[in-house]
């Protein structure tokens, strides 16, 4: 006897999609001063299929005691023992999430409530982008705009070899598919900037789509971890040199990956490597 099937209601038309899992890659270090707008603006706007896993590099400032006063379930903290960098504790935070989209974040910036709405709409609009990057404004330790953006314009080259020469790859400003994460981690030894390497990572095995619209307050104070000058021209060279050094490494791995994911997603090409994003300052 056959099991009679439920009527389909004609006038709803097609289901929706599936909403994807979220993860929140946050590390944080001594962050007390900011931390707690920060993480409310997040809650704020993803529901109960996120999580927040924030790794901690040893602060020594009440950092853990407002993330813990939060008490929000869907934050997992995890202690280091001992200080190791922002990269390795990045690699952390992005090794135990568990969402079927990545988003990184700094712990002093600021979410604007459309941000991770139109980060996954821009992915649930092509499955072959892998890798999203939105623009954002530029605020003062105390919240106060600079009258600046992260990015000028509406397009620039996001490939390969440009990003090599110059990051555009803004880690508070990036989201990116759990599928790559076999191609990005572990991060290689030695490398200062670990959302250049997924970016180029990404440029091998994936596509990046650019969002002009402003999604987050980045915000720019001494403390900030990532300089807001280039340092000495050798110093640049060698990180570019290592971050080359790591791509060639396993390339041949990429290659592989690139083209699992291919069929993985159903995608018949990516078309060119290189896409385009505004030019940050």
């Amino acid at each position: 006897m056959h099991r009679k099937q439920p009527s389909r209601d004609l006038n709803r038309g097609p289901c929706p999609p599936v909403r994807p899992s979220v993860s929140i890659s946050l590390a944080t270090y001594n962050g007390a001063p900011y931390l707690k707008k920060q993480i409310d603006s997040i809650l704020e706007q993803v529901g109960s299929n996120a999580e927040i896993v924030v790794v901690d590099d040893s602060s020594t400032d009440e950092t853990i005691r407002i993330l813990e006063e939060i008490r929000d379930e869907r934050i997992r903290i995890i202690r280091q023992e001992r200080n190791r960098g922002v990269v390795k504790t990045f690699e952390r935070a992005v090794m135990e999430a568990t969402g079927d989209v990545i988003f990184l974040c700094d712990q002093d910036d600021i979410w604007l409530p459309e941000k991770v709405e139109t980060v996954l709409r821009t992915f649930a609009a092509d499955k072959a982008i892998t890798l999203v990057i939105s623009n954002g404004s530029l605020i003062d330790a105390t919240g106060r705009s600079v009258g600046r953006e992260l990015y000028n314009g509406d397009r620039i080259p996001l490939g390969f070899l440009s990003n090599l020469i110059k990051n555009r790859y803004q880690g508070s400003a990036m989201a990116f598919r759990r599928e790559i994460l076999e191609a990005a981690l572990p991060f290689p030894a030695r490398i200062s900037m670990h959302d250049s390497w997924i970016g180029l990572v990404n440029a091998i095995v994936g596509r990046a789509e650019y969002i002009p619209a402003k999604l987050i307050l980045y915000r720019q104070h001494e403390n900030n971890v990532t300089a807001r000058h280039h340092g000495p021209v050798h110093r640049m060279v060698v990180q570019r040199w290592r971050l080359a050094v790591g791509i060639l490494a396993r390339l041949g791995l990429l290659l592989r990956i690139r083209r699992d994911m291919r069929r993985q997603l159903g995608v018949p090409h990516y078309g060119p490597v290189v896409t385009h994003v505004a030019r940050k300052r």
